[in-house]
């Protein structure tokens, strides 16, 4: 399913000139243990509906940001640069 994307830079774009990076996940403390790296880089929610993720825009400014979208239906309700992005 295709859908359109708004890179903070760049502007609206279709989804094939990004690289999804995955859901937004708190990062572990300073020093985590084994088992917590391992949560943080391997295991996410996953969940129907609004979710934060990882995009990269790699067709164009080739900068990370952050979207909220539902998985559900795919609108995508805002996207921001890391530094911009709005608190839960």
């Amino acid at each position: 399913m295709s859908f359109v994307l708004s890179c903070p830079n760049c502007g609206a774009r279709e989804v094939t000139d990004f690289g999804y990076g995955g859901e937004v996940v708190p990062r572990p403390r300073q020093r985590p243990s084994f088992r917590e790296l391992n949560e943080y880089n391997y295991f996410r929610r996953n969940r129907a509906g609004l979710q934060r993720e990882w995009w990269f825009h790699r067709s164009g400014c080739r900068e990370w940001f952050v979207a909220e979208r539902d998985t559900t239906t795919n609108e995508v309700r805002w996207t921001a640069l890391p530094s911009e992005v709005p608190a839960p």
